[in-house]
């Protein structure tokens, strides 16, 4: 019996304008949980903001879930986390509690945010083009600039890049 062969590719072919050590392109918007977030909140402060495409599917959960179970290892470096993707608020609230995540999600449903970090662009799956959400994370440091990205994250070991990326 043969089995069918599943293939599917992931193209990145965004031109994301963003370099380390440019600033951090400014945001206000409010989370899951109807709080008002904004960059000037983190000043002083190391921020990650990751981008993820979608709520509840494997990836993006296993991703979520990974933070959530080292999100105190986080904490204890002074490092603040939000996760933003074009899901609905309702969504993010749902997802946020079905898997109990600590952190802020802000749904970007107009894709602003999304947009001025430039992380949407044509993706393939399955033979498939479409433009969609490209998984990124970046680093901010306490002045507000880009320390870092993370352009295509590893979701079970999500934190583990992050804190190695900071060089502790």
């Amino acid at each position: 019996m043969l089995y069918p062969f599943i293939y599917f590719t992931f193209t990145v072919n965004m031109d994301m304008k963003l370099k380390v050590g440019d600033k951090a392109p400014d945001f206000k918007a409010k989370d899951q949980n109807n709080n008002v977030i904004s960059l000037k909140d983190f000043k002083g402060k190391k921020l990650v903001l990751y981008f993820y495409p979608k709520d509840n599917t494997p990836t993006c959960t296993v991703q979520a879930c990974n933070i959530r179970d080292h999100y105190s290892d986080l904490q204890k470096l002074n490092i603040s986390i939000i996760g933003i993707s074009p899901d609905s608020e309702k969504s993010h609230q749902n997802f946020a509690a079905k898997y109990t995540l600590p952190f802020p999600i802000i749904p970007d449903t107009d894709n602003k945010i999304i947009n001025d970090y430039g992380v949407w662009g044509e993706k393939q799956l399955y033979g498939r083009k479409y433009m969609g959400l490209h998984r990124t994370t970046f680093l901010i440091d306490e002045k507000g600039k880009i320390a870092h990205i993370i352009t295509k994250p590893k979701s079970k070991d999500h934190v583990a890049e992050i804190i190695k990326a900071w060089e502790y």
